[in-house]
C-alpha cells in the first residue's frame, strides 16, 4: 500500500481534538434517532390502544419519527458536518507536510481558520465537494464504457458489479482532492480541484488498489462493531413500548455507523490523504487526461468554467466573477491545463 498504518494512527492520535468533536457529533445523531424513534413508537403505542392494535401503530410512530429525525439531521449531516470534515483534513494536511499545529481546542480553531482561508464561504467548499463526486462517479463509469466495447459474452454484469464495488471504496478520494486543494494554497479553489481530479484520474490504477483495501478494513470494523453494539441496542429499545425485533437491528445499525463515521471513517480518510500525496508526487495534470474527463463529463466541464470565472478579491475574501465580466481570472498557483507537458502524468489506467 502507499500509506503506513503506524504513521494513520500516529496522525490521528495528534488531531484527537477533532476525534472527540466528531465522537460528540455523532452521539448527538444517535441519540436524536433514538430519542425520535422511541418516542414515535411511544405515541403509536397509545394511539393503537384505542384502536386495539397497539403493536401496528407503534411500528409506523417509530418509523415517523425515525424519518422526520433523518429529514431534520439531512442538511446537518450533508453540509455542517462536512465542515468539521474540511477542518480535520486542513490539520492532517499540515501533519503530513511535516508543519506545526497547536492541540487541544485551539486545534479547531486553527483548522476553521485554515479552511476560511481557502475558501470564502462554505457553501463554496459544499459546491465543490458535490462536484468533485459526480465527476468521481463518471471517471469510473469509464471502466464499464471501456467494457462494452470489449467481445466478451456477459461481461457488462461483471463490470457494472465491479463498478459498484468500486464507487463504494473511493468513499474518500473526494477527501483528498480537497486536501491538495488545501495543500497547493491556491487562490483558485476550482483550478486546484481540477487538476486534483486529473491527477487522481491518471493514477486511478494506485488509487483504487488502495481504497479497495480500505474498504476491506472499514467494513470488516464496522460489522464488529454492529456486533458489539446489538446487545446494547436491545436492552435500550425494551425501555421503549412497542419497539423490538426489527427496531433493535436498526438502533443497533445506527450506533454502528454513528461509530464508523466518528471513528473509522478519519483512520480511512488519513490513509488515503497519504496515498494521494504519494501517488501524485511529482507529477502535473496531463492534457490528454484533461480531454477525456471534458468529454465524459458536464461536471468537469462545468468545474472548468467556474474556475476561469473565479476572481481573488483578496485573501479570505474571494467570489465568483460576474458572469457579464469580460475579463477571466488571473493565474493561479496551479499551472493551467494548456502550460502542462504532455509527458508528465502516470499511466493511463484505461
Amino acid at each position: 500500500m502507499d500509506f503506513s498504518l503506524t504513521r494513520t494512527f500516529s496522525l490521528l492520535t495528534r488531531t484527537a481534538p477533532f476525534i472527540g468533536l466528531r465522537l460528540l457529533i455523532y452521539f448527538g445523531i444517535t441519540l436524536a434517532y433514538v430519542i425520535g424513534t422511541g418516542g414515535g413508537a411511544g405515541v403509536g403505542y397509545l394511539a393503537g390502544k384505542v384502536g386495539d392494535n397497539p403493536g401496528g401503530f407503534a411500528f409506523w410512530g417509530a418509523f415517523g419519527g425515525f424519518g422526520l429525525v433523518s429529514g431534520i439531521l439531512y442538511f446537518f449531516r450533508e453540509y455542517l458536518l462536512y465542515l468539521v470534515k474540511a477542518g480535520h483534513i486542513a490539520v492532517l494536511v499540515h501533519l503530513i507536510d511535516g508543519k506545526p499545529i497547536p492541540g487541544g481546542r485551539s486545534q479547531i480553531d486553527f483548522a476553521t481558520a485554515e479552511v476560511k482561508s481557502r475558501f470564502a464561504e462554505s457553501s463554496t467548499l459544499f459546491a465543490i465537494d458535490q462536484v468533485i463526486k459526480g465527476v468521481i462517479k463518471t471517471v469510473n463509469g469509464l471502466l464499464l464504457t471501456i467494457g462494452r466495447f470489449l467481445p466478451i459474452p456477459g461481461l457488462e454484469p461483471v463490470l457494472r458489479f465491479v463498478n459498484r464495488v468500486v464507487e463504494l471504496s473511493l468513499t474518500y478520494v473526494d477527501e483528498a482532492i480537497l486536501a491538495h486543494n488545501i495543500r497547493t494554497q491556491s487562490e483558485n479553489p476550482w483550478a486546484s480541484g481540477r487538476d486534483a481530479l486529473v491527477l487522481y484520474a491518471q493514477n486511478y490504477g494506485r488509487m483504487v488498489k488502495n481504497a479497495l483495501f480500505l474498504a476491506v478494513i472499514v467494513w470488516l470494523v464496522t460489522f464488529v462493531l454492529f456486533l458489539v453494539v446489538l446487545g446494547p441496542a436491545a436492552a435500550l429499545v425494551t425501555a421503549f413500548a412497542g419497539l423490538a425485533g426489527f427496531w433493535t437491528v436498526v438502533v443497533a445499525l445506527v450506533f454502528a455507523l454513528a461509530l464508523k463515521a466518528a471513528l473509522v471513517d478519519p483512520f480511512a480518510m488519513a490513509s488515503l490523504l497519504q496515498a494521494y500525496f504519494k501517488v501524485v508526487d511529482g507529477q502535473q495534470p496531463n492534457p490528454e487526461w484533461v480531454a477525456k474527463l471534458e468529454s465524459a463529463s458536464d461536471k468537469f466541464r462545468e468545474m472548468g468554467q467556474k474556475a476561469r470565472d473565479w476572481v481573488p478579491l483578496g485573501r479570505g475574501d474571494r467570489k465568483p466573477a460576474d458572469p457579464g465580466a469580460t475579463e477571466s481570472a488571473p493565474a493561479t498557483s496551479s499551472t493551467s491545463d494548456t502550460e502542462r507537458p504532455a509527458g508528465t502524468s502516470g499511466s493511463d489506467p484505461v
